[in-house]
């Protein structure tokens, strides 16, 4: 067993070696360049890392770094080992089990997880806007297809749902299903919302499925609009729509500040103090995956990795960027990880 392990090895530097380089530009050989793929929120954290690598490493080609969304950068990540497959999945939430199980599928065996930083899935509003505030049990009751089980949402406006607030239609941009800031808007927002009522509980209990539909589903009539991976477009569409209400990650609510202002939720902000500390309902780890194998065949992807490690501290290049740096053992350990090139085992996903 040990021999085949070792020759399956062999075959995957192998095939890496031998692929066509599409992203280097080379017509043979080896890719001689880092490729990463996965989440918007995580986009300017690596291509900033990007940065630092290439003025630290002479010599060293720019790494690509695409901008999927999480769930459609595991897909190309997750698709196989070798140089027209990616080297990185950026991931503004954890791998999923069964995206791991289609990863080990296809061959991408050795996976490692890093935990770079946190963020946070803030609610913002223009500027000019009502001064709205929501909880999770209220943005699940204005954006859920079908509230608690019980028929078609017909809230038209945010009063409709709670008497507190003003008599504006509903109107929220936000990330589409390939997202991982949507995974955490369903995750943290709209099933806390859903288990505000005893009956969901009950349900989730019966039927996992039938539980997530009825949690998570947003509505298809205009009110939670759809807004693609580009989070500035929302920025713009907010400073366009006073009343209407934008879900991206923190970093972009800090970077337009100017032009918006925070929707707390739960009477919480996010602010980088509340995010850091978990007492924001929406904070949430962000994380990078490797491939184990393409490390000793893609140049320079270990020094990229010591990059991410060497600026993701409190007083860092990436918190600078907007990004919030993880705790303290969280970031010793990830530390240790980037040295040990540990992999993950997926015994501990959903």
């Amino acid at each position: 067993m040990k021999q085949l392990a070792l020759l399956a090895a062999s075959v995957a530097v192998l095939s890496l070696s031998a692929c066509g380089d599409q992203a280097g530009g080379g017509a043979g050989g080896a890719r001689d360049q880092i490729r990463a793929v996965g989440s918007s929120t995580v986009y300017p954290f690596a291509t900033a890392v990007a940065e630092l690598f290439v003025a630290g490493n002479a010599g060293m080609k720019s790494p690509i770094v695409e901008s999927t969304g999480t769930g459609g950068g595991m897909k190309l990540f997750c698709a196989g080992v070798g140089a027209q497959y990616p080297d990185i999945e950026n991931a503004s939430r954890r791998i999923k089990k069964s995206e791991f199980e289609d990863c080990q599928k296809n061959g991408v065996k050795d996976i490692i997880e890093i935990q770079i930083g946190v963020d946070g899935l803030a609610f913002a509003e223009s500027t000019k806007g009502p001064g709205i505030k929501l909880t999770p049990k209220i943005v699940y009751e204005a954006l859920a297809a079908n509230p608690y089980g019980k028929g078609p949402n017909k809230a038209q406006t945010w009063k409709d749902v709670d008497p507190s607030l003003p008599a504006t239609a509903i109107s929220v941009f936000g990330p589409p299903s390939t997202s991982g800031t949507r995974d955490s808007l369903a995750e943290l927002i709209l099933t806390k919302g859903c288990e505000s009522d005893p009956a969901m509980k009950a349900l989730k209990e019966k039927s996992e499925d039938e539980f997530k539909a009825t949690c998570t589903r947003v509505r298809e009539d205009g009110k939670y609009v759809d807004s693609g991976e580009n989070d500035n477009l929302i920025v713009q569409k907010l400073a366009a729509n006073p009343d209407a209400v934008g879900v991206f990650g923190y970093s972009f609510l800090e970077e337009n500040k100017d032009k918006l202002k925070d929707v707390s939720i739960n009477g919480i902000q996010a602010t980088y103090e509340t995010v850091s500390t978990g007492q924001y309902p929406g904070a949430r780890p962000l994380y990078i995956y490797v491939k184990k194998a393409h490390l000793t065949a893609i140049p320079g992807l270990q020094a990229y990795l010591n990059s991410f490690a060497a600026n993701w501290d409190p007083n860092g290049a990436l918190t600078k960027r907007g990004m919030v740096a993880a705790p303290d053992d969280v970031r010793k350990a990830s530390a240790a990880t980037v040295k040990s090139l540990a992999v993950l085992d997926g015994a501990a996903l959903k």
